[in-house]
């Protein structure tokens, strides 16, 4: 298996088996994640060796305009995307295997996590894995602690309130908020200008 192969299986939506081939590279990519989290969240960086070091973890250069402060976790990092002026705050967790999309100018608060993985229902298949994308459109915020969970489209110019955990689809210019997320209003002409 190569990363190309794991991708493709990914992002057909296909499951990942317990000690698959797929499974077992997932495994090795891991590894390779740890080690670099690991180094950008020991010691101070400054915001040009994050880049490089971000870049190195999702094998794609990151826009100069890309800002983030650690501690950041994933175990994945491959199937990672960001667009330009995206800005992630500390303690974010990432779970990027079933693909993240992250659209221009959005902001992502302290302690997010981003889930792209299921587990299967069944328990004679419990270690297999379902994995779905989430895709943040342009000029998003998501607040402090939200959890967004596997295939859920976040429309441009939302917003994911505090703690919020969502786990369906989010209208373009709207406020989401509560457990699960539900929405709570539509922006403003005001604050859409």
């Amino acid at each position: 298996m190569d990363l190309p192969a794991f991708l493709d299986h990914l992002n057909r939506g296909l499951p990942v088996e317990g000690g698959s081939p797929v499974h077992q590279f997932m495994h090795q990519l891991s590894q390779e994640a740890l080690a670099i989290t690991g180094m950008l969240n020991t010691w101070y960086h400054p915001p040009e060796e994050i880049r490089a070091l971000f870049s190195q973890l999702i094998g794609k250069p990151v826009d100069e305009s890309f800002t983030l402060f650690p501690p950041f976790t994933t175990d994945c990092g491959k199937n990672l995307s960001l667009g330009k002026e995206v800005f992630l705050n500390a303690g974010c967790r990432f779970q990027d295997q079933g693909g993240i999309t992250i659209g221009n100018g959005v902001l992502i608060g302290h302690n997010v996590v981003l889930s792209t993985l299921n587990h299967d229902p069944a328990p004679a298949r419990r270690d297999w894995l379902h994995p779905a994308p989430i895709v943040i459109g342009d000029r998003v915020w998501i607040g402090s602690n939200a959890t967004v969970l596997p295939g859920v489209t976040i429309g441009d110019g939302a917003i994911v309130a505090a703690g919020a955990v969502v786990t369906k689809d989010v209208a373009p210019n709207t406020v989401v908020a509560g457990v699960p997320a539900r929405l709570l209003r539509p922006l403003t002409e005001e604050e859409l200008q």
